[in-house]
């Protein structure tokens, strides 16, 4: 069982060195990530972007650009458009966002014809060291479903599980959280809960232990899911978090951050290849564990 972040890396330098494709890559804090990650021979970077924009700012953190391969796209939507065409021609194997907005670089991954698309479903998947739990703490879907249906909530599970099973975790345990632990035909977070941890029960989502409806309180703490007489294989020992929506899952993402003193590392799953798509708000540590953690599962 993973406990630390570290061991993300560790698991990281143990592979083969990763090739990722930084599309818009003329920004200062993905390229001290790329710095650090190289450093630590986790990756070798492809830089897609304006060339000259690139090496000022890698002058100007000393990022010694030798022998690193540029592909001179000025066009930040082009440049986009560039690191997806190198990862479905086989030339790397991760994709990173660099200064070009979410929705330019998504619209390229989910193009029909010329994109990444995997499955029906993209979704952000967060793993977090806090000192206040026993082991990584996964949360999803914080950055891209808003509000996801009974079939996205599923796959979101899924393409959470198989990062999970990546990382060395053949069952992880998921919790389908709310804001109470007991199922309210009001209330449709709790319904799709308890639906998910039927289908799980009888076989139909496969490759992980699932219960809810629980409150958060009830998923990572057994003394509180004893205290409401809760019986669950998951409760207190929690590995993944299913969040109701956007807005749940992204007040856990950022409380644990801000507040819980918590360090995360997150990509993109249900494409072809793990996406690095950080924000400008994440830490320089939480940028380069991000590249590591995609280059664990990639």
């Amino acid at each position: 069982m993973i406990k630390h972040l570290s061991e993300i890396v560790d698991s990281a330098k143990n592979k083969t060195i990763r090739k990722i494709a930084v599309a818009a890559a003329a920004d200062q804090h993905v390229l001290e990530a790329i710095q650090n990650a190289k450093a630590e021979g986790i990756i070798e970077p492809i830089l897609v972007g304006d060339e000259n924009a690139i090496r000022a700012i890698a002058k100007k953190i000393k990022f010694d650009l030798e022998g690193i391969r540029i592909v001179n796209v000025e066009d930040v939507k082009k440049a986009s458009q560039e690191a997806v065409n190198l990862i479905r021609n086989g030339e790397a194997e991760i994709l990173m966002k660099g200064l070009v907005s979410t929705g330019v670089l998504l619209k390229c991954v989910l193009d029909k014809e010329v994109g990444l698309r995997k499955g029906a479903t993209l979704s952000h998947v967060a793993v977090f060291e806090t000192p206040f739990y026993h082991k990584l703490l996964g949360v999803t879907d914080a950055a891209m479903n808003v509000s996801p249906d009974l079939q996205q909530k599923i796959a979101i599970i899924e393409n959470a599980v198989e990062a999970f099973h990546k990382l060395g975790n053949p069952n992880p345990k998921v919790a389908v959280v709310g804001s109470v632990e007991t199922v309210n035909p009001k209330m449709e977070a709790t319904m799709h809960a308890a639906t998910i941890s039927m289908m799980n029960y009888r076989k139909q989502i496969k490759g992980c232990i699932i219960d809810g409806p629980l409150a958060i309180d009830n998923a990572v703490s057994k003394k509180a899911a004893e205290l409401k007489n809760i019986t669950s294989d998951v409760a207190g020992d929690v590995d993944l978090i299913l969040g109701p929506d956007i807005d749940g899952a992204n007040i856990l993402y950022k409380s644990l951050g801000f507040l819980g003193g918590a360090t995360a590392a997150a990509v993109i799953m249900g494409a072809q290849v793990p996406i690095v798509l950080t924000s400008r708000a994440d830490s320089e540590k939480s940028k380069f564990l991000s590249i590591a953690l995609a280059a664990a599962i990639g």
